[in-house]
């Protein structure tokens, strides 16, 4: 019987921004009962439309995430026989469509195929925060590698604490490489040539390389970190969620599509945006502003530095939605 480090999220509710304090035990490790209490906790902010941002945050001073519980990675491994390429490509296919049936799970747990169901539900979690109207941000309390790094890439904004503190893949001193989405979302956050040299040396970045090279979007100290994490979360997820959606889903897959299918996506999310309720009342508020005023209100730089702090052009309108 495969046993997984204790883990869990303590949520703190404040109001339209969630606070996940991540504990995953004296190590600070990320294991399955995170896992599950993550994908629980994309859910609940997705479905509720008051929810509009969470900040995640490791629970232990100096840690974010250490990085993946080893014995769950290396047990889960060791109940599947040594396989080719071609035999992975199967197995994670395989995985893929029983996760979708969830009713089979207590079926499944039970196989070897549980482990690569359990990763296919993990990068599942991280896809749909990628799709979500939710901002997602990375308050980085300290170091973060493997899973940990991982989980970082996968929120839309990270802050992370100046000091002592590291943040990078190291898998390939254990023999392995990322299996949580490393490669890609590393790759195209710092591009390709730099992903590929940390990657393969497994040495992490500093806070202050981190930021230099585009992987964590602020560094500041570390009594500050869940502060600014709130405050960049209160300022993304003041605009309207179903756009903060549409512009994810355009921006994190449309944008590694070629140019042509990279511009179907974004004409699909902008017509969804322009054609709705809200984007046609924003929008016919705008033409009001201009014909009482005599002036587009985007260059009145009153009313851009306004907008750019309610989320949302002022005028005549109904919030509802947002």
């Amino acid at each position: 019987m495969r046993q997984h480090t204790k883990g869990h999220l303590d949520i703190e509710d404040r109001g339209s921004v969630l606070i996940a304090r991540v504990d995953g035990g004296p190590h600070s490790l990320f294991g399955l009962e995170i896992s599950n209490q993550l994908e629980a906790l994309v859910d609940r902010a997705d479905r509720d439309p008051n929810v509009h941002a969470v900040v995640f945050t490791g629970a232990r001073p100096g840690r974010f995430v250490s990085h993946a519980d080893v014995r769950w990675l290396q047990e889960g491994g060791a109940a599947v026989p040594p396989v080719n390429r071609f035999g992975a490509a199967v197995v994670a296919r395989t995985a893929k469509n029983v996760d979708r049936a969830r009713v089979l799970e207590p079926l499944v747990n039970r196989t070897p195929l549980g482990p690569a169901v359990e990763l296919e539900r993990l990068h599942s979690t991280f896809v749909r925060m990628n799709r979500s109207g939710v901002v997602f941000v990375a308050a980085l309390n300290g170091s973060a590698l493997g899973l940990g790094a991982e989980f970082a890439w996968a929120n839309d904004i990270r802050v992370m604490a100046d000091g002592d503190y590291f943040i990078g893949q190291p898998e390939v001193l254990l023999g392995i490489m990322p299996g949580g989405g490393g490669t890609q979302r590393l790759t195209r956050l710092i591009g390709t040539h730099r992903s590929l040299v940390a990657i393969l040396e497994g040495k992490p970045f500093t806070p202050a390389q981190a930021l230099a090279n585009g992987a964590v979007d602020d560094v500041v100290p570390q009594d500050q970190v869940i502060e600014r994490a709130v405050e960049l979360a209160a300022h993304f997820g003041s605009r309207t969620k179903r756009s903060v959606e549409a512009i994810k889903r355009a921006v994190y897959f449309g944008g590694s599509m070629s140019l042509t299918e990279g511009l179907h996506v974004e004409r699909t999310e902008f017509l969804g945006t322009a054609l709705s309720r809200e984007g046609q009342q924003l929008m016919l508020d705008y033409l009001a502003s201009t014909e009482a005023d005599g002036e587009l209100p985007l260059y009145n730089p009153d009313i851009y530095k306004q907008a750019l702090e309610d989320g949302i052009v002022p005028g005549r309108r109904s919030t509802s939605g947002r």
